[in-house]
């Protein structure tokens, strides 16, 4: 089977803190990360709750990379979706792991878009009969 996408569904343990609270320093880190892994930043927005938690979402033109974090308890929830092949999703996790420098974590990957096609034919990001006419 072959998918249009795929998700990684990330769990971070024993953060730091600090940089848990801060949404520029997320900002950065998520971007870097995604520039590092081939992907393409289209647009960042953070918002930064009282008394303490981020949330961020990076649009890339292969999806998007959020986070949602919890500072109080070291926590850090990061979700990275991505169409194609171009960005190495793995490269993502690993170097956001370490800026936060996460004790423990745990990932799962779900196949997005399974599709069913015979062996012979290719799986095009955008193929162009897919598109509706007007």
């Amino acid at each position: 089977m072959k998918s249009l996408g795929q998700q990684l569904i990330v769990e971070l343990y024993g953060c730091d803190r600090t940089l848990l609270d801060d949404p520029s320093c997320l900002e950065r880190i998520l971007t870097e990360a995604i520039s590092r892994s081939g992907g393409t930043v289209i647009k960042p927005c953070f918002h930064h709750f009282s008394p303490h938690g981020v949330t961020g979402v990076v649009v890339i033109a292969e999806s998007h990379v959020a986070v949602h974090t919890w500072p109080e308890f070291g926590y850090c929830a990061l979700d990275v979706f991505t169409c194609g092949t171009q960005v190495q999703t793995d490269q993502i996790f690993e170097f956001v792991r370490s800026e936060l420098q996460a004790q423990e974590t745990s990932v799962m990957e779900v196949k997005r878009g399974t599709l069913v096609l015979p062996p012979h034919e290719e799986l095009r990001h955008k193929p162009m009969e897919a598109i509706p006419s007007v």
